[in-house]
């Protein structure tokens, strides 16, 4: 028989799906046969957009609008998706608050560090306690980070978004031990210098100093980064946790 990746009667959230890489996210987890909770900070009408698209697959969607850094918020997200769609069997922590443009540590604004120890380490704090107790109960779940590989480069100018990125992969080993028992994994995908929509339509594709780095010699595409979160949310991957992911052509690389 052959293999296949297939999230049938499976509920999957991902957080920041309105968002150029959420988006791309939530509709490859519904062409998988996930229905998909669509979580907004603020641009609703591009959430809207990500819920024709799920919904053309023939998967059910609902709309949730959250601060992910409040715990408040979160548990009300949480709430209208048990109500609507049912307890979630996939959790995408894929909400990040952006640093434009980014600054050496002298020069970085100290509210850059919190937003991002916000956005990066408490949400998946607050997600955890949200929706982990469901899976536990179930004997099993998915929780999947979406890091960067910055985490691992330390470059310049970098560090308001690696310290809040390299928080939050300490919270998802830890917390990859704590649940593993209930055959709950929890892994984290780290991007390089992704492709999107906007490069696309702005035709930004190319960049020959950053490619120059990568052995693959290109930069990788949304639907790549998109595919791994696929698998290590299926039954595939079911005995991979504690896992972190560079989805970067190898321009980075984690050594044993």
């Amino acid at each position: 028989m052959p293999l296949s990746i297939d999230l049938s009667g499976r509920v999957a959230l991902v957080t920041g799906a309105s968002g150029e890489l959420g988006r791309v996210i939530a509709r490859t987890l519904a062409r998988c046969g996930a229905d998909i909770a669509i979580h907004y900070h603020g641009n609703r009408e591009r959430a809207e957009a990500v819920a024709r698209d799920v919904e053309a697959n023939g998967r059910r969607s609902v709309l949730v609008q959250a601060d992910v850094a409040n715990a408040a918020d979160v548990d009300r997200m949480s709430k209208s998706i048990r109500d609507s769609l049912g307890a979630p069997d996939i959790v995408v922590a894929n909400a990040v608050a952006q640093i434009h443009p980014w600054s050496s540590v002298l020069e970085e604004d100290v509210s850059d560090y919190e937003s991002q120890f916000r956005s990066c380490v408490l949400q998946c704090v607050h997600l955890s306690k949200a929706f982990v107790p469901a899976m536990i109960s179930r004997g099993r779940g998915r929780f999947i980070g979406i890091n960067t590989e910055c985490a691992m480069q330390m470059t310049p100018g970098q560090s308001a978004y690696v310290s809040g990125k390299r928080g939050m992969d300490g919270v998802l080993r830890v917390l990859a031990r704590e649940v593993g028992e209930h055959q709950i994994t929890v892994n984290q995908v780290a991007p390089g210098w992704t492709i999107s929509e906007k490069d696309r339509r702005e035709g930004t594709e190319r960049n020959a100093g950053y490619e120059a780095g990568v052995p693959m010699r290109r930069r990788g595409t949304d639907q790549e980064v998109a595919n791994t979160v696929a698998f290590l949310a299926s039954d595939l991957a079911s005995f991979i946790t504690g896992a972190f992911v560079p989805v970067c052509g190898g321009h980075v690389m984690p050594t044993i």
